[in-house]
């Protein structure tokens, strides 16, 4: 089940656009529309070994 809640958080961040849909703060020259998306890349990259780790293993 600790799998399932690593992998949702990048599923409910990325989806829930009213989130993200504004241009400030910017950062680096890109709007935060872009910016939180792209976080969300090595983000993402950590949980699903997180929950790589914390799964049983064969």
């Amino acid at each position: 089940m600790k799998q399932a809640c690593f992998l949702l958080l990048p599923f409910v961040g990325l989806l829930w656009v009213p989130l993200y849909n504004r241009t400030d703060p910017i950062l680096f020259g890109f709007p935060f529309f872009y910016w939180y998306q792209l976080a969300w890349v090595p983000v993402t990259s950590v949980l699903i070994w997180c929950a790589w780790k914390t799964g049983k293993h064969s």
